[in-house]
């Protein structure tokens, strides 16, 4: 589904009277701002299926997108990774929203001025709700289109509409995981109604989204032909609401004991930031139900599935093929990257330009960013054995060639740029989502993650690792439309294994086997069986951290699970030398405390689980609240 701008230019006009928004309130962006007027008429916009078809183009412009673009300025441009143990940003510019208000405890409900916008999420600024209204605005006028037009069907129209109902959802569901309950827009907005959107509890909100994905379940597809790909599923729906269940159905938001003092307060704030006021396992049991209604889905519709390595290897004594490290590697790279693979669930696209995604080389190439030393030992060796947590980095030889802890030698002894001369020792994902010493970076050269490299490449603050997942290594490499893959498979597959084991007291043959899946399409072998419930978690949440790396999904595992050592944990850093200044092979290794350093080390306040509401928006009197503790 290809998106222009021209397109959204015709499609920006909502018309005077009953699509004119100039007096809204709700919002900076969104309700607020008066669209652009082509002086075209409904009978135009909605003359046939292909006219109005453009109206909805707009609102899937406006979902959410995770990689750094000019499509908005979330966190001053830089990622949500960055506010997690995952990753530190030494942007250090205006507006950089890490280092400006999260690293400092700086946030609050009365950022203003370039500090706006360098916010995780700044509600009534983002563009949730004019996704939301564009998708109305179809939905209420779909109905002009006449039956006897070019390419009229009403299964189409059905299908069209179906898709408007599921933007709805994947837009609130991107409200509710940052920010808890919202004001629920249930039709498009004219000038003549009432000002008036109180906020709905966090029930009602989670409810509504549940609703949207069933209405648009029973009129999708469950998969699209090649020429259709991008546009919503029977299958995304589905995902959407697993997802979602299970972030309602986690211990932050459902529970006994509130996440938040202030939360406590059922009739104030607690309504609107919980669930419910006690722990309810039938949340689990309805998102156990949604992973069972997807899995039919699937058994009935097939075309969903972990993309897989091609073995390249092949073995001198038996000639029988293998996979190579690189081969799960580059699958992996696939099932994130590329458009329309069997692992895209909802997949969101901005524009078609292969330099689209620049911005994220340019926060590795122009300031010290990288990930953490504690996100790089979580990833095991690659038969699966955990990576020490007290591993020898000054004399990491001393662990065997197999145990080193990024590459090992091959026959030739030495680590060359220009060619393959090295094994890598870890699970495949750490080198996709994470530049280690000694790897190709970008562009056929080494990363310049160590502390000697030549000239300007080394930027101070560096963790000694870099980024790699969206940089891909090579110019050939990132040749292809870009895309933000906002749902995978393999997270399908989690969310399935972690509904079941919630929801039965532990995991069982399917939850084991969704996991493994997982960890078998990049040669991990299958987790310990007869894990208690605790244990199984725990695997779960572990599993995500090594295979969702920098797709937004850490952050919010964090809020839901209450982690509260990811936050508190000091994070740390390797100091990494390199033997020569450009392309170095070998390297020396000292552990260090990662810069800069978190408020959150010695002050934590749970209020961090939700964004704070601008100030600006709570005294418009529209009906939004504040959220607990700011």
């Amino acid at each position: 589904m290809k998106k222009t701008i021209e397109i959204l230019a015709m499609t920006l006009l909502l018309l005077a009277g009953a699509a004119s928004c100039e007096s809204l309130k709700l919002g900076d962006a969104g309700l607020s701002k008066a669209p652009e007027s082509s002086g075209a008429t409904l009978d135009t916009l909605f003359a046939s299926l292909k006219d109005a078809d453009k109206v909805l183009t707009s609102a899937y412009y406006y979902l959410p997108y995770g990689l750094i673009s000019d499509f908005d300025s979330k966190m001053g441009k830089d990622i949500l990774e960055s506010i997690t143990d995952h990753f530190v940003s030494n942007k250090h510019t205006e507006g950089d929203g890490p280092n400006d208000l999260y690293y400092t405890g700086a946030l609050g409900a009365n950022i203003a001025g370039q500090s706006a916008g360098g916010e995780a999420y700044r509600f009534g600024s983002e563009k949730d709700y004019t996704a939301i209204r564009y998708a109305w605005f179809f939905l209420e006028n779909a109905d002009r289109i006449p039956t006897d037009s070019d390419g009229f069907s009403t299964a189409e129209l059905a299908k069209k509409k179906a898709e408007a109902k599921l933007c709805i959802a994947i837009a609130y569901a991107n409200m509710v995981r940052y920010v808890g309950g919202v004001p629920l827009i249930k039709h498009h907005i004219e000038t003549s109604d009432e000002m008036s959107f109180p906020r709905s509890t966090f029930a009602e909100t989670i409810d509504f989204i549940v609703q949207m994905c069933d209405e648009a379940a029973a009129d999708l597809p469950w998969s699209v032909v090649a020429t259709e790909d991008g546009r919503l599923t029977k299958a995304a729906a589905i995902g959407l609401k697993l997802r979602i269940l299970c972030f309602a159905a986690s211990p932050t938001f459902n529970s006994d004991t509130p996440w938040h003092p202030a939360a406590a307060d059922w009739e104030g704030m607690g309504k609107y930031v919980r669930y419910g006021q006690t722990y309810d396992k039938g949340l689990w049991d309805r998102a156990k139900a949604a992973a069972d209604e997807f899995m039919d889905g699937l058994s009935a519709g097939g075309f969903y599935a972990l993309v897989q390595a091609t073995p390249t290897g092949v073995d001198p004594i038996t000639g029988t093929t293998y996979c190579t490290p690189r081969d799960y590697r580059l699958a992996y790279r696939d099932a994130y990257n590329k458009r329309g693979t069997t692992e895209s669930i909802i997949s969101i696209r901005k524009s078609n330009s292969t330099s689209y995604h620049n911005s994220n080389m340019d926060l590795q190439d122009d300031f010290g960013c990288g990930a953490t030393l504690n996100w790089v030992n979580k990833f095991p060796y690659a038969d699966g054995t955990p990576f020490p947590e007290n591993f020898d980095w000054k004399n990491p030889s001393a662990a065997g060639a197999d145990r080193m802890p990024f590459f090992k030698s091959d026959a030739n002894g030495d680590h060359k740029v220009d060619a393959a001369t090295f094994t890598e020792t870890r699970d495949p994902r750490l080198y996709e989502n994470i530049c280690v010493p000694g790897d190709i970076w970008k562009n056929g050269t080494v990363g310049p993650n160590y502390v000697n490299a030549k000239g300007p490449n080394f930027q101070d603050g560096n963790t000694g690792f870099l980024q790699m997942k969206f940089i891909m290594q090579q110019e050939a490499d990132r040749n292809t439309p870009p895309h933000w893959c906002m749902m995978r498979f393999a997270e399908v597959l989690l969310n399935a294994a972690e509904a079941y084991n919630e929801s039965n007291g532990g995991p069982d043959a399917k939850a084991e086997a969704w996991l493994n899946a997982v960890r078998a399409r990049v040669g991990l072998p299958p987790v310990a069986t007869g894990m208690t419930k605790e244990q199984f978690r725990q695997a779960l949440i572990l599993e995500r951290e090594l295979e969702f790396g920098f797709e937004e999904v850490r952050w919010f595992d964090m809020v839901r699970w209450g982690l509260k050592e990811a936050f508190t944990t000091r994070l740390k850093a390797l100091e990494v030398t390199g033997n020569k200044q450009k392309n170095a092979t070998s390297f020396t290794f000292k552990v260090k405390d990662a810069y800069p350093p978190r408020v959150w080390y010695n002050d934590f306040d749970t209020r961090w689980y939700l964004a704070p509401i601008p100030a600006v928006e709570v005294n418009k009197g529209y009906g939004m609240t504040q959220n607990p503790g700011w």
